[in-house]
């Protein structure tokens, strides 16, 4: 993640393989941003229809920035 990220980006968040075969990139946007500290935070992602049926939920929180990326 280089660049600051807001409520109603468009993103692509990454799951890494403890998501067994949902591993992979999935589409979304932020709905909310929970702060955790100072430099962190959750950010809440509303997943698009793909990645919805895909995943079997509409939205999922990313707490590592590397495994965000704004589109």
């Amino acid at each position: 993640m280089t660049e600051p990220l807001h409520i109603g980006d468009q993103v692509k968040i990454y799951l890494d393989s403890k998501f067994g075969n949902d591993e992979g990139w999935y589409e979304g946007t932020i709905f909310k941003i929970d702060p955790y500290s100072e430099h962190r935070s959750f950010y809440w992602v509303e997943l698009n229809e793909e990645a919805q049926a895909a995943l079997r939920t509409k939205h999922i929180s990313v707490f590592n920035p590397k495994n965000i990326q704004k589109i």
